[in-house]
């Protein structure tokens, strides 16, 4: 991830600025015009301690450090769901669901994120792209799968001419989770073992009953935690782009972690909820839909 310089933090990757009639951008929290705690930061989401003009200021400011000032921005009312809407233009009533993609010149895609990954998605040959929130709950319905799919149907976007970015998210470092997780990705994916750190093949196995279980029972108020594991969302994510054919070498992931860089980022899990939200932006140039 590259950052560029100017009065608001904005994160970019070099495999998609290269590509001259692409314009996107991962936002970080600084800057902008949304007071949180002792300064002030960019909020791009609505949440119940900013207010709405905030917001649109913050995004005003977005847009026009990527020099897409005048330019619709399309959003989501997100919801950790598999559902995929194509855009043509911004609906003053943003839908209910977690991926966007379009083909269609100066119309902005955003989805805003505090610790799911956000995903960017470019057919570098049909000039179509996409943009994904996924969560757990979003990977576990393999969103990112089914994205690439509809981009297939919609546009005939072939994996091998596809880029894809996963952007600033929580880590494995970080991503603590319990045994309802992991066993829903135990049963979803062979491969999910991969994914995770900590005593994995125990929780998953935890299952039969024990008739002699409450023999083991420690008295009340004194049982010790159930087990939980660290979840990898961007290698989970990472994993599906690859099962739909996209070469290892047009992926790109971002190694930073919103709950450790919260001087950067937003993480709603780090902060307990009291945070901003960040914005993932894709779009095509019109001046330049047919060019380099």
């Amino acid at each position: 991830m590259l950052a560029r310089s100017g009065p608001i933090g904005i994160l970019q990757a070099s495999a998609l600025a290269k590509h001259k009639w692409l314009i996107h951008g991962f936002s970080a929290r600084t800057g902008g015009s949304s007071r949180l705690g002792e300064g002030l930061v960019l909020n791009l989401g609505e949440t119940d301690w900013d207010r709405k003009k905030n917001v649109s200021d913050n995004r005003a400011l977005l847009l026009a450090a990527l020099q897409a000032r005048n330019w619709p921005l399309a959003t989501l009312h997100q919801c950790h769901t598999d559902v995929i809407h194509g855009m043509s233009e911004p609906s003053p009533d943003p839908p209910r669901g977690d991926a966007l993609l379009t083909a269609t010149p100066g119309l902005l895609l955003g989805v805003k994120t505090a610790d799911c990954v956000p995903i960017l998605l470019v057919d570098v040959k049909r000039r179509a792209v996409a943009a994904i929130h996924a969560g757990w709950r979003g990977t576990l319905a393999r969103l990112t799968e089914k994205t690439l799919g509809r981009m297939r149907m919609e546009f005939g976007t072939t994996p091998k001419d596809v880029l894809a970015v996963l952007g600033p998210a929580i880590g494995s470092c970080c991503y603590e989770v319990g045994a309802e997780v992991a066993k829903a990705f135990a049963a979803q994916f062979d491969a999910a073992r991969e994914w995770f750190q900590g005593p994995f093949e125990k929780i998953v196995s935890d299952d039969s009953p024990n008739p002699l279980r409450w023999l083991q029972m420690t008295p009340p108020g004194h049982d010790a935690p159930p087990p939980t594991v660290f979840l990898d969302l961007r290698a989970a994510n990472r994993w599906q782009i690859s099962k739909a054919g996209v070469p290892a070498a047009h992926i790109f992931v971002s190694d930073l972690c919103t709950a450790c860089r919260t001087d950067l980022l937003f993480s709603h899990r780090r902060e307990q909820g009291k945070t901003g939200r960040m914005m993932a932006v894709i779009g095509i140039r019109p001046a330049a839909r047919r060019s380099g």
